[in-house]
């Protein structure tokens, strides 16, 4: 995956997971995904622009904001496509937890060559409890990546299920690799692939982040 590709995913999941964190709803509902997502991003980028933090606390605190914002099991299941239905429960809550570790050691590990970008929301499409936000990343060169986030309502918030970035999906790319395995193989064997690409990538040091932008 390109490098700006991968920067720009890394930057909507953490950007996008902030949507969570104790958003006060109003008289005439719940705030709207973009609202949602817009108030807490600067939580986000603060985390990113604080000087003397390690990768390993910056990663951390981020981690722990983007665990909260994501729909994880229905990132997963969708993830899974039709192979979800013939699992059993105690399958599908071990699946989650392995797809939940390998997205942090993909993505948010990454959060660490963050360079200065910064969100610019550009619209929002609501259908009942259902919506997309959509928005670019743009670099300090001025170079724009549209992303898009897919959000479904529950509990009074917006979470977060799929990503695209440059019409990209988050969840269509893994859906079309874990499905190759399953049917060339095995779901065990997917599993098994998944557990090895999660140690694999945690044994990689993390990479010193730049220098924090100044203000």
């Amino acid at each position: 995956m390109p490098r700006r590709l991968a920067i720009a995913r890394a930057l909507v999941i953490v950007c996008a997971a902030v949507a969570l964190a104790a958003v006060p709803t109003t008289r005439a509902g719940a705030a709207t995904p973009t609202a949602e997502l817009k108030r807490y991003t600067d939580r986000v980028l603060e985390v990113l622009r604080t000087p003397n933090l390690s990768p390993a606390q910056r990663r951390a605190m981020v981690r722990d904001l983007a665990i909260e914002a994501f729909d994880m099991t229905e990132t997963a299941r969708r993830a899974l496509g039709p192979h979800w239905q013939r699992r059993t429960p105690e399958e599908r809550e071990e699946f989650v937890k392995v797809f939940r570790d390998l997205l942090e050691e993909t993505y948010v590990s990454r959060i660490d060559e963050y360079g200065g970008e910064r969100v610019e929301y550009t619209g929002e499409r609501v259908d009942g409890d259902s919506a997309v936000v959509r928005a670019n990343i743009v670099t300090k060169s001025g170079t724009a990546v549209p992303v898009e986030s897919r959000l479904l309502q529950k509990g009074g918030h917006w979470l977060v299920y799929d990503i695209l970035v440059e019409n990209v999906s988050l969840v269509g790319n893994y859906r079309a690799q874990f499905d190759r395995v399953i049917r060339s193989s095995s779901y065990e064997d997917l599993v098994k692939r998944l557990k090895q690409r999660v140690a694999e990538l945690g044994e990689k040091p993390p990479k010193p982040g730049p220098a924090p932008a100044q203000r």
